[in-house]
């Protein structure tokens, strides 16, 4: 069989700078839109299934962003219990979610939250709908690797991760923290694969949380990345279902907590300077 050399694995150059940069993109996108530049939240979300997004709008409490360049998606700015989030939705898979963090860290997002739905691999003691706090990712998918040098996994930030679950556990939410697989072709999630995840004690399947995190160790950014498991990939009957609102509401309880543990510690660095 003839050897080949995989172009996701070789010709990287991983702290060589890229030629096309967020900044450039958003110039243009502003040009030829006629957008000023501003301001966007500190503090973003990523909801990959939009559910949060289309309940906050329901509700009347997102607005649209207009300082937002982006080509493919938008912005939407809102405020819960006291706190000021940008939130865009449907950006679905690595090298989307990858390109969004790009353009809003570009714009000046200090924090960024991932909440995607996903498939249960290991089972926990309750059934789905459930959350879990994504530690590390197996990295299946190839966006991560034009950030980091090949490995099994890509990995939260250890003191963010801290930071994050103790103020979760003084929030009362216990939320289940363990290893996701990420891939790109979720209708190829075979027996095997699924198997093999399993024996690794990976708890859930996602498209986003390898590469975001990966992004965040190669660019020294904060990103954490929950996963709402929601389903057993359709193999039982009346799978996908999210709950109430389709877990929106439980969803933002988790991401305003993540959130304040953030900014808590934020303002502790500022006072020890």
């Amino acid at each position: 069989m003839r050897k080949y050399n995989v172009p996701i694995l070789t010709n990287k150059k991983y702290r060589t700078d890229s030629v096309f940069v967020p900044k450039s993109l958003l110039r243009e996108a502003r040009r030829q839109k006629n957008i000023a530049r501003g301001e966007i939240p500190k503090i973003c979300l990523l909801d990959p299934d939009g559910d949060i997004l289309v309940n906050l709008l329901k509700e009347g409490k997102a607005k649209l962003n207009d300082d937002w360049a982006c080509y493919h998606t938008k912005l939407y700015n809102f405020v819960y219990d006291g706190i000021e989030f940008g939130i865009v939705g449907c950006a679905v898979g690595s090298s989307f979610a990858v390109l969004v963090a790009e353009e809003l860290f570009a714009c000046g997002c200090k924090l960024l939250i991932s909440m995607t739905s996903a498939g249960q691999v290991t089972p926990l003691d309750v059934p789905p709908p459930y959350f879990v706090l994504i530690e590390k990712a197996l990295r299946d998918e190839g966006t991560s690797y034009h950030y980091l040098p090949p490995t099994q996994y890509s990995h939260i930030d250890r003191r963010l991760l801290k930071t994050v679950t103790s103020n979760l556990e003084k929030d009362s939410l216990m939320i289940p923290i363990g290893a996701s697989w990420t891939t790109d072709a979720p209708f190829r999630e075979t027996k095997f694969s699924v198997e093999y995840a399993r024996s690794r004690g990976i708890l859930t399947v996602e498209m986003e949380a390898s590469a975001l995190y990966a992004f965040a160790s190669a660019k020294k950014k904060p990103v954490i990345c929950f996963a709402h498991v929601t389903n057993q990939m359709g193999n039982v009957c009346g799978d996908f279902e999210k709950g109430h609102n389709n877990g929106s509401a439980d969803a933002l309880k988790i991401i305003c907590s993540t959130a304040g543990a953030w900014l808590n510690r934020r303002k502790r660095d500022k006072r020890a300077k």
